[in-house]
């Protein structure tokens, strides 16, 4: 599939989900602060249970759907992450220093601005990398808005900011966000990628051991007290991407087949579960807390100072160039949108502050949905300026 053609599709897939978690987020707001939200609440509080043996899984269905269902988002995260560093965008160093340099400075930065609203009090600091993330299928659906007045460059400049800030996301979910580990659920897992890994060096292009022994590996991590929306990342890492003979790449496959059902179902059902803030008792205090007003602030201030900043660096330092036919002020605009962290945000905020084991659940998708809504609203007007005048450097 050429390039162009697989990057609209790739484009247009995001750009509608975009626009279709908005609309999830918006029905799980007016539920929640509806009659119905005992409904609202009452089901995603369900116990769902699954028990093969003495092996049982027991959790109520918002965590199936955090722990479970996410682990396809970030099975999918994977497999685009190996395609693009083996035959992509992020296979030319080129191409790679400036969306990478931003990336950094929008994980960097928002990080350190909520870290310096709550370092002195270390229950609220677990939130500090809530603000980093980027989630590509809202900005590059507020972007797709703009239709042809944004150059293709620019948006494949955001969508590989945004591919490598999941990836930076994944990492510091593997270090900083996993609870006690198990041992044995650990060497189980480990025997798992030792298996998958073998298929792998020889040249097995099924998909079906894959992935019945990802299922395997999503249980021991699961298990394990690593978070087992990792075993995804780790799946995909293991699918081949190139074949020995003429047949169909397994990981292209799986990525093809996967994407409208991650775009269209389990992202909306992701935000439509973890999106419902209840406003009942918000007043002003409650957004000038520490908590959610270093997520705001993170990602509006944080997330533009960040991108921008570091891009502003490395094309003046020459070691970069401004995306073709994309002025300042449109990268000034997509600098703001990457201050829409929801999805990945929203999940990151799950860990740091689990419902009901901390006092700040809740407060974190206060932050998340301000920051966001202002980030959209800000980065679209900017951009939408910036590509009328056409104002250059």
């Amino acid at each position: 599939m050429p390039l162009r053609s697989t990057f609209t599709r790739f484009f247009q897939l995001e750009a509608a989900s975009g626009l279709l978690l908005i609309a999830a987020a918006a029905l799980a707001l007016i539920i929640n602060n509806s009659p119905l939200s005992f409904l609202y609440n009452g089901l995603l509080d369900t116990p769902v249970v699954a028990q093969v043996g003495a092996l049982k899984i027991a959790k109520p269905l918002l965590l199936w759907i955090n722990d479970g269902l996410m682990a396809l988002f970030f099975l999918l995260i994977g497999l685009e992450v190996k395609r693009e560093i083996i035959d992509g965008h992020l296979s030319r160093p080129a191409q790679v220093i400036l969306p990478g340099a931003a990336a950094i400075g929008g994980m960097v930065v928002p990080a350190l601005i909520y870290w310096a609203m709550n370092k002195d009090n270390p229950p609220a600091v677990a939130g500090w990398a809530i603000p980093m993330a980027t989630d590509i299928a809202f900005a590059l659906g507020v972007l797709a808005l703009l239709g042809k007045r944004v150059p293709t460059s620019l948006k494949l400049f955001l969508m590989t900011l945004a591919i490598i800030d999941d990836l930076g996301a994944i990492i510091v979910i593997a270090l900083f966000y996993s609870g006690e580990l198990s041992s044995l659920s650990l060497m189980l897992a480990a025997a798992c990628l030792v298996a998958l890994v073998a298929m792998n060096r020889l040249g097995v292009v099924k998909l079906g051991p894959y992935m019945i022994i990802g299922l395997i590996l999503w249980v021991c991590v699961l298990k394990s007290g690593v978070h087992a929306t990792l075993a995804g990342v780790t799946l995909a890492l293991c699918i081949p991407l190139r074949t020995r003979n003429a047949e169909p790449s397994p990981l292209l496959s799986l990525e093809h087949a996967l994407h409208p059902w991650v775009a269209f179902g389990i992202l909306p059902l992701f935000a439509f579960a973890n999106a419902g803030v209840s406003l009942a008792g918000i007043t002003l205090e409650s957004f000038t807390h520490p908590v959610p007003m270093g997520i705001a602030v993170g990602l509006v201030a944080g997330k533009t100072l960040g991108v921008f900043g570091l891009t502003w660096l490395a094309v003046k330092a020459g070691i970069a160039a401004l995306p073709t036919s994309a002025n300042w002020g449109q990268v000034l605009g997509v600098s703001i949108l990457c201050g829409i962290g929801f999805t990945m945000s929203l999940f990151v905020g799950s860990l740091a502050f689990q419902p009901g084991v901390s006092e700040y659940a809740g407060m974190d998708r206060m932050g998340i949905l301000t920051g966001s809504i202002i980030a959209a609203l800000v980065g679209y007007g900017i951009t939408a300026m910036a590509s009328r005048k056409n104002v250059t450097a």
